[in-house]
């Protein structure tokens, strides 16, 4: 199960209506956050995240509201009691910046441990895998993806025609054999049936291109930034290398995604539900998303 947040929906600059774009995901009491623009911390409490349970940390790009609100974050995650160590995943060139964005939060209770990325490859989070891929913007930049892989459904009716003891089915739902009366009784003997896996893609500040709906492919939940629902604005954000409303939804249609949440507004944008009607024509199963909008992933 993946719980799935946005403290934020705003692009370029925090808005009193809007915070900057971002991620929180939990798992297992585990917090994964994606970008630190501006405020985050104050976005995050607003939706009642816990700064404690944060372990990981992934940089899309180093502009500035992906980014500059990471000394307020460090020193309110500090506040929060966190000793364990923060890994900051980032692209290449960021060991640098982050170095010089902490110069004014030396001393934290935890260690910073900041590992650049590049390519297309996947790191672990407890036990989802989090893809990566390069996206096409005016900076090097990274989008994200999370993984679970789900047990097969445990068959309760299975385990009692073999005379299993419930406290053995945990143990068994959990992939390992156990010795019942000098028969071993293995996983798939008391499971029925693949079920496929959970997966959020997390796409922001890029141009369109098709390998986009390839690294989405199948995701239960894609986000995707939006930066206007316009097509009067399509070649200004060519230029810029950002994508706007119709865009999100050919990613989100291409990729077979089953939801799409539009982010990453223009604060010129201010009312993106004014485009509902006609995003939704595109790609019928899309949210505009707003700040605080959250899901369970199951």
């Amino acid at each position: 199960m993946l719980e799935i947040f946005l403290p934020g929906t705003g692009g370029m600059k925090p808005l009193p209506n809007r915070f900057l774009t971002g991620m929180w995901a939990e798992h297992n009491g585990s917090g994964l956050l994606i970008d630190c623009g501006e405020g985050m911390q104050v976005a995050l409490a607003k939706i009642s995240r816990s700064l404690a349970k944060l372990d990981i940390l992934l940089i899309t790009h180093f502009h500035a509201d992906h980014i500059s609100g990471l000394p307020g974050l460090l020193l309110s995650t500090g506040n929060f009691g966190k000793t364990i160590p923060l890994k900051i995943y980032c692209p290449v060139g960021g060991t640098e910046i982050i170095k010089k964005l902490c110069c004014i939060c030396p001393e934290l209770p935890f260690e910073v441990k900041v590992k650049e990325i590049s390519g297309r490859g996947e790191i672990m989070w407890e036990d989802i895998s989090v893809g990566y891929m390069p996206i096409r913007h005016r900076v090097p930049g990274l989008c994200y993806s999370l993984t679970e892989c789900r047990k097969p459904v445990f068959s309760p009716e299975k385990a009692k025609s073999l005379g299993i003891p419930v406290n053995l089915w945990k143990e068994l739902h959990g992939g390992k054999s156990v010795n019942l009366d000098g028969r071993e009784i293995t996983t798939e003997m008391v499971t029925e049936g693949e079920r496929q896996p959970l997966k959020v893609t997390y796409i922001t500040d890029s141009v369109y291109f098709d390998e986009l709906a390839d690294f989405a492919y199948k995701s239960n939940l894609l986000i995707c930034e939006g930066m206007y629902g316009s097509e009067e604005y399509r070649e200004k954000m060519q230029e810029k290398q950002h994508m706007i409303f119709s865009d999100s939804a050919r990613v989100a249609s291409l990729s077979e995604s089953r939801e799409l949440w539009l982010t990453h507004y223009s604060p010129a944008m201010t009312d993106p539900k004014e485009f509902e009607g006609q995003i939704k024509e595109m790609f019928a199963n899309t949210i505009i998303s707003r700040d605080g909008i959250s899901k369970v992933i199951k």
